[in-house]
């Protein structure tokens, strides 16, 4: 693991090389995707399924095979441990009292002359949710894009999932009936958001396409964008942990590993004030790699791409950690609500050593699909605003019209638009 100093005299350097952790190589597969999307757009159904007997290892007979049944979801609900259930549902309670509290409002401003403003927020007609399904399958996916779009009052919500080898996992199906998802299909990658962004004969065009995914989705995401809105271009995982001498290694050392375990392109990175905790940290994750599942991914991600950074004091911890803007930010200090006020830019901010990372994850309730690669400085997470869309309202009485109309067509004027001068004047 990289472990710099501020001090160091070529620490400006390595920190820089630091910031591009989250660089994608979109170039190199765009026209890979740019054909993937054009084949679906122009052949719909027919490019869905040669592209799954491509990718997927599996040939569909026909497009009737890509959807998955209600009753095949219902049935993977109703077979899954009664204890697990009970969590998801209490997953699925929080994540929806939470987005109950985003949900903006429409609003009418009356003035004196009888003049009319407002904004209507009304819910896109339907949204599509990637949900990944490659090197692990993500039942909590499904909640935390579902449950924002059912808040926000979508109508129709289309869900793709890959299924690699023609196998779908029982949780995500299950997760997806207790969502109320009705449209469900077994593609995945560029495919399904073009699926999803154009339409086919069997999968319904939408508005707007949400969730993670590899570069190719998120290539595609962008591509795609302006033909329908999308939430983000999200790449690998990571986590940035601010820490002062308080901090138990042990917390910080499995926190760090808790995100390196997704991928190996994955970015674990911890900003200290304290020599003896990063020395300790050190020793803490070479013991708890020898104890994981996902060992190989968590040491390579480890090792290529973590790092700790031991500063001269907090206020310039806070600063470089502004800097990385991180999709997660955990603060393990002695007073962490102190320094929220500092922190300008992360994905999600998780305060004091009892709130670890994946506690956010599943059932804390904020959504977990968040800003990746520094684009916290200008994304916000996944939330109902992501399905919602607002019209301005505006209406003038005869009075209003004449206290403001003349401002109006002189301003029409300076810019050579005589007819909607003229528009103004026909009513002075």
């Amino acid at each position: 693991m990289t472990v710099l100093n501020t001090n160091d005299t070529n620490f400006n350097k390595e920190f820089d090389e630091l910031l591009k952790r989250g660089h994608m190589d979109i170039e190199s597969v765009t026209a890979t995707v740019s054909n993937i999307i054009n084949e679906v757009k122009n052949d719909g159904d027919k490019a869905l399924i040669e592209h799954i007997s491509k990718f997927d290892r599996w040939t569909p007979a026909s497009a009737s095979d890509l959807i998955v049944t209600p009753e095949e979801m219902k049935e993977a609900f109703d077979n899954i441990d009664e204890k697990l259930k009970e969590s998801i549902q209490t997953s699925y309670d929080r994540i929806k009292s939470f987005h109950e509290k985003q949900m903006p409002k429409s609003w009418m401003d009356f003035e004196e002359n009888g003049t009319v403003l407002g904004q209507k927020v009304t819910a896109v007609d339907k949204a599509g949710l990637y949900i990944p399904g490659g090197k692990a399958a993500y039942p909590s996916s499904v909640l935390m894009n579902a449950i924002p779009a059912i808040v926000a009052g979508v109508k129709e919500i289309v869900v793709c999932v890959p299924s690699p080898d023609n196998e779908l996992n029982s949780l995500v199906l299950a997760t997806a009936h207790l969502c109320g998802i009705k449209k469900m299909y077994k593609v995945g990658g560029a495919s399904a958001i073009a699926a999803m962004a154009f339409g086919t004969n069997t999968i319904p065009k939408t508005d707007v396409i949400t969730g993670p995914g590899n570069i190719f989705v998120a290539t595609a995401k962008k591509l795609v964008f302006g033909e329908v809105n999308i939430d983000m271009i999200a790449g690998p995982s990571e986590i940035g942990i601010l820490a002062d001498e308080t901090a138990n290694p042990k917390y910080v050392a499995i926190d760090l590993l808790s995100q390196a375990e997704h991928d190996e392109m994955a970015s674990s990175i911890l900003i200290t004030t304290s020599q003896d905790l990063a020395d300790k940290t050190l020793v803490e994750i070479e013991n708890f790699l020898k104890t994981l599942s996902r060992t190989e991914i968590a040491s390579k991600s480890i090792k290529d791409r973590g790092a700790i950074i031991i500063t001269k004091d907090m206020d310039e911890a806070i600063e470089l950690m502004n800097e990385i803007a991180p999709e997660h930010l955990e603060v393990l200090t002695d007073n962490p609500f102190n320094f929220v006020p500092k922190i300008r830019h992360a994905g999600a901010i998780f305060l004091g050593e009892n709130t670890p990372e994946p506690i956010g994850d599943y059932v804390a309730g904020p959504n977990h699909t968040l800003p990746t690669g520094g684009t916290a400085k200008f994304f916000s997470p996944l939330g109902v605003d992501n399905f919602l869309k607002k019209s301005s309202i505006i209406s003038f009485s005869k009075q209003a019209i004449v206290d403001l109309g003349e401002k109006t067509a002189r301003f029409a004027d300076t810019e050579g638009l005589t007819a909607h001068s003229q528009s103004i004047r026909e009513r002075l």
